[in-house]
């Protein structure tokens, strides 16, 4: 089976397809932005990566987000809801954890179809 591996650095790829399966790494936004604008940013690539791949938020299949503090939940989800195509939301889980920098509020981390 082949293994398309898209932007490829040293330490990991930022899409990898494998058998009709579409695996994304972890996104975010500008590190210092507000969580709703980090938010945005990390989404905008997620539909960046997804088309690079040949797929679209329609096809998600899994979504793990990781946020700092809790408390910005609900800032994350008015652009979550906003953003995910209706009838087509995944399934979906979040929580709090430290991330990379202190400065990073919101990471998102999607498994889509094809």
């Amino acid at each position: 089976m082949d293994i398309k591996r898209f932007e490829t650095g040293p330490r990991m790829s930022q899409a990898v397809v494998h058998n009709g399966t579409v695996y994304l790494a972890g996104q975010v936004g500008k590190a210092g932005d507000d969580v709703t604008t980090q938010t945005k940013q990390a989404l905008d690539e997620v539909d960046r990566l997804l088309a690079l791949a040949g797929t679209d938020k329609t096809k998600i299949l899994s979504a793990t987000i990781w946020l700092a503090d809790m408390v910005d939940f609900p800032k994350m989800n008015s652009v979550w809801d906003v953003w995910a195509s209706q009838g087509n939301t995944p399934a979906r889980a979040t929580g709090e954890a430290k991330l990379a920098t202190p400065e990073y509020l919101v990471e998102v981390i999607v498994i889509a179809a094809l």
